[in-house]
């Protein structure tokens, strides 16, 4: 179970992602930061939001959206304008996608399949997804 995350952290986050994020994903990280959400046929592990405020958080926190995404755009086929948000334990990656007409991601939540590098939306809204935790 994540902690609840100051949103001064995910304006951080966003500052070195250089867009802003959904808000229905925002809302969902400031009352649980990380956790599992459900999206058909999978169970994913959300990304946590690096939260330095303390020791505790700074250690469950430390493999953040951001370092993530960092990574995954190191891989063939991986989408230069995403932005890693979880993972399924098997080399796939959920994600949201830059929306080129604004300065945020898109609400449309993605599959990304590691072995073809296709994209499978699984929501037009982070909401969508049911929680785990």
């Amino acid at each position: 179970m994540g902690f609840p995350l100051d949103i001064a952290f995910v304006k951080r986050a966003e500052a070195k992602l250089g867009r802003k994020l959904p808000l229905g994903y925002i809302a969902r990280m400031c009352q649980h930061n990380g956790g599992q959400v459900l999206a058909t046929p999978e169970s994913w592990n959300l990304f946590p939001i690096f939260d330095d405020s303390d020791r505790r958080r700074l250690k469950r926190t430390c493999n953040d959206i951001v370092r993530e995404t960092v990574s995954a755009r190191r891989r063939p086929d991986f989408p230069h304008d995403a932005v890693a948000i979880g993972e399924n334990g098997g080399g796939d990656l959920l994600v949201f996608l830059a929306d080129a007409a604004t300065d945020r991601f898109a609400d449309a939540v993605y599959w990304w399949d590691h072995e073809t590098g296709e994209l499978n939306e699984i929501g037009t809204a982070f909401e969508e997804l049911n929680r785990e935790n």
